[in-house]
C-alpha cells in the first residue's frame, strides 16, 4: 500500500495549535512489516484531517496488549481503541462495562455503519446475538497453506501444484527429506491451524454449542477420532522428521522465510512477511484435508484481530475514532491493505475491487483466504468463541508440545486439552451469569 505522505509534512509546519487535535491512543500488537502497515493506517489518516490525531502503540503480543488494557482501563487510562485477537472475543463480549459496541459508537457519532456490508463469516464472528456489531474487524485473517516452490523443484515435485491432502504433504515431505531438506513441513499457531480450523475445514465440532457461539455453556470435542487420527498422524510425520515442531505461536514462521523449512501452515496476514522477504518462489494454497471425510472441505474460521472501543472517554474522542473505522473500511484502503498483507478484505466491496484490479490474477493463490472464508458456513464452521479462550490455547500448546515430545500419544494429549480446558469454560460459565 502506497500512502502521499506530503500532507504529513505541511501539516508539521503549520501554525495551529496542536492542541487543537484530539489525540486517539490506539493500543495495537503488530509487529515487522505488518507493523509497518499499522503506522502507515495512523499516517495516513491523519494526514487526511487536522481534527484528530491517529497515535498506534505497539503494547506487546496479543495476550500482553489484552493484559495490560485490562489493568489500565481500572487505574482509568486505558486506550481509545484496544486491538484484541480473535481468541479475547468471548472475553471481551463478557466485559460490558470495559467496551462501547462499535455499532454504537458509529450510529452517535453520525457515521454510516452497515454490518451486511461486511463478509458474513467477518461480521457474524463480531455481533452479539442481538445482533449489535461489537467489534470492529480490523486484521481477520484465516489459516493457509504455503510451500517453497524452488524446494519442491528441487526435491522433483511439481511446483505449481501444493499438496491437497494430508496424505500428499507427507508424501512431499518424504521426497523433501530425502532431497536434504532438514525441516519439510512446521506449523505455526498450532492450535489454532491444527485444531480450530482442522475442525471446521472438515466440518466436525471444535466445541458443543456451535462451538460456543450459542452459549456460554459450550464444552469441548477436540478428542474425536478423526481429530486423534490426525494429530497422530503429525506425530508420525514428527518421529521420522517430516514435522519439525519450531515453537509457539508465529515463532515458526522465519524458519519458512528463510527456507530452512519448506512447508508451514500458518496465517494468510504473514503473505506481506514472505513477498517482502523470501529470497524464493512461493505458493499459497487452502489447508490441506482428508478427501474420506464427508463434508471437508468446508471452510476455515477467522482468525486475527478485532479493534475494541474502550469505555469511559469523551463524546469528541469517540467521533475520531468512528472517523477513523469509517477510514479504515473504504472499499480503497481494504483493498490496498488487503493486497499488502494478506488479511482478508473486510468487506464484500473490497474484495471485488481487488478482484476487478487483477490482483488475484496476477498473484495466484492470493484469493485462497477470501474463497476459504466466503464459501457457506455450517453450525460448525462460523467460528470459535469460547471463554478463557487465550488459556484453552495456552492448554492446546502444552499438551501438543507432549505428544512432538514423544511424551504423550494424541489420545493422550486430546483427551487432556478437553478435560482442563472443559474446568476453564466452566469457571468462566459460573463467573458471567446473570443474577
Amino acid at each position: 500500500m502506497k500512502f502521499k505522505f506530503a500532507a504529513v509534512a505541511v501539516a508539521a509546519v503549520f501554525t495551529l495549535s496542536a492542541q487543537a487535535q484530539t489525540e486517539i491512543q490506539w493500543w495495537h500488537s503488530m509487529t515487522a512489516v505488518n507493523g509497518e502497515w499499522v503506522n502507515d493506517l495512523a499516517k495516513d489518516f491523519n494526514a487526511r484531517q487536522t481534527q484528530y490525531k491517529i497515535v498506534p502503540t505497539y503494547k506487546g503480543q496479543y495476550d500482553e496488549s489484552m493484559t495490560a488494557a485490562v489493568a489500565a482501563f481500572r487505574a482509568g487510562n486505558a486506550p481509545h481503541i484496544l486491538q484484541v485477537f480473535e481468541v479475547g472475543t468471548a472475553t471481551m463480549m463478557a466485559s460490558k462495562n470495559a467496551i462501547v459496541p462499535v455499532a454504537q459508537v458509529m450510529k452517535d457519532a453520525g457515521q454510516k455503519f452497515d454490518p451486511s456490508a461486511y463478509i458474513s463469516a467477518v461480521a457474524g464472528y463480531y455481533t452479539a446475538p442481538n445482533g449489535q456489531m461489537l467489534s470492529f474487524p480490523l486484521n481477520s485473517s484465516t489459516t493457509v497453506f504455503y510451500y517453497n516452490k524452488d524446494a519442491f523443484k528441487a526435491a522433483g515435485l511439481d511446483p505449481e501444484k501444493a499438496p491437497a491432502s494430508w496424505p500428499e504433504v507427507a508424501l512431499a515431505a518424504a521426497k523433501l527429506k530425502a532431497n536434504g531438506h532438514k525441516c519439510p513441513l512446521t506449523i505455526a499457531w498450532q492450535g489454532w491451524t491444527q485444531l480450530e480450523s482442522f475442525s471446521a475445514w472438515h466440518n466436525v465440532e471444535f466445541a458443543t454449542k456451535g462451538n460456543g457461539l450459542n452459549g456460554m455453556d459450550a464444552r469441548m470435542k477436540v478428542n474425536s477420532p478423526l481429530h486423534v487420527r490426525h494429530i497422530e498422524n503429525l506425530s508420525n510425520m514428527a518421529k521420522q522428521g517430516l514435522f519439525v515442531y519450531k515453537g509457539r505461536a508465529n515463532v515458526p514462521e522465519p524458519t519458512f522465510v528463510s527456507g530452512e523449512c519448506a512447508m508451514i501452515t500458518t496465517s494468510s496476514g504473514f503473505y506481506g512477511n514472505v513477498k517482502k522477504n523470501a529470497k524464493f518462489a512461493f505458493g499459497l494454497s487452502p489447508l490441506p484435508y482428508y478427501p474420506d471425510v464427508p463434508g471437508a472441505p468446508q471452510n476455515t474460521v477467522i482468525g486475527g484481530a478485532s479493534l475494541w472501543v474502550m469505555a469511559g472517554k469523551k463524546p469528541e474522542e469517540y467521533k475520531g475514532v468512528a472517523a477513523f473505522f469509517n477510514y479504515v473500511s473504504s472499499p480503497e484502503v481494504q483493498s490496498a491493505s488487503h493486497k499488502r498483507t494478506g488479511y482478508l478484505p473486510i468487506t464484500t466491496a473490497a474484495f471485488q475491487l481487488t478482484e476487478k484490479s487483477g490482483f488475484y490474477k496476477e498473484n495466484p493463490g492470493t484469493d485462497v483466504a477470501p474463497t476459504q472464508m466466503i464459501r457457506k458456513t455450517t453450525d460448525k464452521s462460523r467460528g470459535i468463541r469460547l471463554g478463557n479462550y487465550v488459556q484453552i490455547r495456552t492448554i492446546e500448546d502444552e499438551e501438543l508440545e507432549q505428544v512432538w515430545g514423544g511424551k504423550k500419544t494424541a489420545k493422550e494429549a486430546l483427551d487432556s486439552i478437553v478435560k482442563r480446558g472443559n474446568e476453564l469454560l466452566e469457571r468462566f460459565e459460573k463467573a458471567n451469569k446473570k443474577g
